[in-house]
């Protein structure tokens, strides 16, 4: 399975969560990803982003986009709009229109997605967009060829978003850029996330967070919807737990760490991969997961215990 294909697994994932026990006739979903290079494009380096705003657009009878809806991104970066009926929004896009994100990912928008219709049955329909960008002022100093960015397009199409950025100050160049710590190699086994001492290196996902919330609808049909991520660190004796321990930690990693070996999207499909297979998947990918998680004999664990 390739990168896109793999961006629109998790889409549907997110979507899934964040549609279940909606009655709305039509759906439209998709995430918005930081990209951190300013590159256009989405890579290992970018990031789901919380907290941007993204606004649908559609031809009225004049011809001219107008606005439609608009919604705010949840933590894992999904959005999803509902409408009643089944309006033909083949003609729609979504772009970002506002926001600075979780972590100041908002200087400028990359450019809209015109959305897809997935399926059309029973008086329901669902489109996708293909994922959204937003980008931060600068890329980032770990970036390949940052003193270079390339801007998202822009499509001067879609109505100007309502609010304004500032520019932050440029970095002088004599300034030492602090240490990027997920750059850095680490992998680390479930027993380490569980330890007082680390907690503090807990990023995207919080202990408390639900596995049905991190993980998606899958997994809430076979861990339930109170579970945390907390809880499903310390399973032992039985496959399913097992799993969960470390497909918990390997998630863990994933958002810790780059050069970790799964992706935060990969680990988070292979999970539900195996929650849909049999027994022999879901004991392979726990051990696929404990296996990632020591670090395949190359990576070593390189949490530093938390300040008081």
């Amino acid at each position: 399975m390739d990168w896109p294909d793999k961006l629109c697994f998790a889409a549907l994932l997110i979507a899934a969560a964040v549609i279940h026990g909606t009655s709305g006739d039509t759906t439209v979903t998709g995430t918005v990803f930081c990209d951190q290079c300013k590159d256009g494009q989405i890579s290992l380096f970018d990031y789901p982003l919380y907290g941007i705003k993204v606004t649908m657009a559609c031809p009225g009878s004049n011809g001219q986009l107008a606005a439609w809806r608009e919604e705010t991104t949840n933590w894992v970066g999904g959005y999803a709009m509902r409408f009643d009926g089944t309006p033909d929004l083949r003609g729609c896009y979504a772009q970002v229109s506002g926001g600075q994100g979780s972590s100041g990912c908002g200087a400028a928008a990359g450019p809209p997605k015109s959305l897809r219709l997935m399926f059309n049955m029973f008086d329901m329909e669902m489109y996708v967009v293909d994922p959204l960008i937003s980008q931060p002022a600068q890329p980032m100093s770990f970036c390949p060829g940052s003193t270079s960015p390339v801007p998202a397009p822009v499509n001067p199409a879609l109505p100007p978003p309502a609010t304004s950025f500032p520019q932050p100050p440029p970095v002088a160049r004599s300034t030492p850029l602090p240490p990027i710590p997920f750059v850095e190699a680490s992998a680390c086994p479930y027993q380490k996330w569980i330890m007082a001492e680390y907690r503090c290196h807990w990023k995207v996902v919080t202990p408390d967070t639900k596995v049905a919330v991190a993980f998606g609808l899958i997994a809430a049909q076979r861990y339930g919807t109170d579970l945390t991520l907390w809880r499903g660190l310390q399973g032992k004796g039985e496959a399913y737990r097992t799993l969960l321990r470390e497909g918990t930690a390997a998630l863990l990693n994933s958002y810790n760490s780059i050069q970790f070996a799964y992706h935060p999207l990969a680990v988070i499909e292979h999970m539900n991969w195996a929650l849909t297979g049999s027994s022999e998947q879901v004991l392979g990918t726990a051990l696929k997961f404990t296996r990632a998680n020591s670090g395949n004999a190359h990576l070593s664990c390189t949490l530093s215990p938390c300040k008081s």
